[in-house]
C-alpha cells in the first residue's frame, strides 16, 4: 500500500487527544474558511462615536437609566468569562489547527469587545465609583452574579471552578463534558445572554436613543453571531465523528441546560426592566428568550420546549440590516479588500 500523508500521520477525530500541528493536508478546510472571513470583517472601537449617546442618556426615565446601567455592568464581565473558556478550553480541545487560527481571531475579536465595553462604561459612568461597581458585577449584582454561577456550573470541569480541570479528552465522558462546555458556551452565552442583551440596545434604538450604542452593538452581533455558528460547526463535525455522544442523556442534559440559562436571563430582566417600561417588560422578554431558545435546540437537532414567538419586531430582520450596514455604510474603514459574502444567521 501507498502510504500518503495522511495515513502515515494517522486519521485523528477532532476531540483526540494531542496537538496536530500540520496544516497540510488540511483535515478540515471549512473552519478555515471561516478564519478568512473573519478576517474580513475587522473593525475598531475607534470607529464607534459615543458623542451624541452622551445627551441621550440625559433624556432616560430613572427606570431606563438603571436599564442601561445593569447593562454595561454585564456587557463588562461577559466577554471576559468567553475569552478565558476560549484560552483554557475550546483552544486547548480542538485539536485541528485550522480551528485554532479561527479560534485564535476570534479571541482578538473578544479582546475588542471587551475594549468597546470598557468605553462604554467611561462615557455612560463617568463617576469612578459607579465604573468601580459595574466591574465588580459579578460579585456584587446578584442577577449578573446568578448568570455568571450558571456558566461556571455548566463548564465547571474545564474552567477550574469547583470541580478538577481536565487536561486531555480520553474518556468518552470527557468528551460528553466538553460537548456541554461548547454547547452552553454557543447556546447559552453567546446565542442567549448576549442576544437578550442585544434586544435591549436594540428597543433604544427603535425609539430613536443610544445610536453610537447601537452602532458598535451592530458589529458585536455580527461577530457574536459567526462565533456562534463556528462553534456549532463544531458539534456537527463531533456528531459525525463520535455520534454515540448524541444521546438521550445529552439531549436532556443540553434541554435542561438552555431551561436553566433561559430562567437566569429571566431574573436579569427583572431587575433591568422592574415593573415594566413602555415596550418592554419581563414577559415579552421571556416570549423573546423561550423564542431563541428553541432556536437554538432545533439547531442541535434537538426539540424545541417552549413555541413561544418573537413579540420584537425590531429584532426580527437585524441580522440583514446589519449586513447592509457593515458592508456599504462604512468601506473607507478597511485596510483588506473584502471579496465574496458572509452569510449571517438569520436567526435574532
Amino acid at each position: 500500500m501507498t502510504t500518503t500523508p495522511e495515513t502515515a500521520r494517522g486519521v485523528k477525530n477532532l476531540l483526540d487527544p494531542g496537538f496536530e500541528l500540520t496544516l497540510r493536508p488540511m483535515r478540515y478546510p471549512d473552519f478555515y474558511e471561516r478564519y478568512r472571513d473573519a478576517i474580513k470583517n475587522t473593525w475598531t472601537v475607534e470607529e464607534v462615536d459615543l458623542h451624541s449617546d452622551v445627551a441621550d442618556l440625559a433624556k432616560l426615565t430613572p427606570g431606563e437609566q438603571h436599564l442601561i446601567g445593569r447593562l454595561v455592568a454585564f456587557f463588562a464581565t461577559g466577554d471576559s468569562i468567553v475569552s478565558n473558556n476560549l484560552v483554557l478550553t475550546l483552544y486547548k480541545h480542538i485539536n485541528s489547527p485550522e480551528a485554532r487560527l479561527y479560534l485564535s481571531r476570534q479571541l482578538f475579536e473578544e479582546a475588542v469587545h471587551v475594549q468597546f465595553y470598557l468605553t462604554l462604561l467611561d462615557t455612560y459612568l463617568p463617576d469612578p465609583v459607579d465604573r468601580a461597581a459595574a466591574f465588580a458585577a459579578v460579585e456584587e449584582i446578584p442577577s449578573i452574579r446568578e448568570k455568571a454561577q450558571f456558566c461556571f456550573r455548566w463548564m465547571a470541569n474545564f474552567d477550574g471552578q469547583g470541580a478538577e480541570k481536565i487536561d486531555q479528552l480520553e474518556t468518552h465522558e470527557d468528551r460528553r463534558n466538553f460537548l456541554l462546555n461548547l454547547i452552553c458556551f454557543a447556546a447559552c452565552i453567546e446565542g442567549l445572554f448576549f442576544y437578550g442583551a442585544f434586544a435591549y440596545v436594540y428597543w433604544f434604538r427603535s425609539r430613536g436613543l443610544l445610536h453610537g450604542l447601537a452602532t458598535g452593538t451592530n458589529w458585536v452581533f455580527r461577530d457574536e453571531t459567526m462565533h456562534m455558528s463556528f462553534a456549532f460547526d463544531v458539534v456537527d463535525t463531533v456528531r459525525k465523528e463520535d455520534p454515540g455522544l448524541f444521546d438521550e442523556r445529552l439531549q436532556q442534559e443540553v434541554t435542561d441546560m438552555l431551561r436553566e440559562a433561559v430562567e437566569a436571563e429571566l431574573q436579569f430582566a427583572r431587575d433591568l426592566c422592574g415593573d415594566g417600561l413602555p415596550g418592554m417588560n419581563t414577559e415579552s422578554m421571556r416570549a423573546y428568550l423561550e423564542c431563541v431558545a428553541d432556536q437554538r435546540l432545533a439547531r442541535l437537532g434537538f426539540p424545541p420546549v417552549y413555541g413561544s414567538q418573537n413579540p420584537f419586531s425590531f429584532m426580527e430582520l437585524q441580522g440583514v440590516q446589519e449586513l447592509t450596514n457593515f458592508f456599504e455604510r462604512r468601506p473607507s474603514a478597511y485596510q483588506v479588500a473584502v471579496e465574496g459574502s458572509v452569510a449571517l444567521d438569520e436567526e435574532f
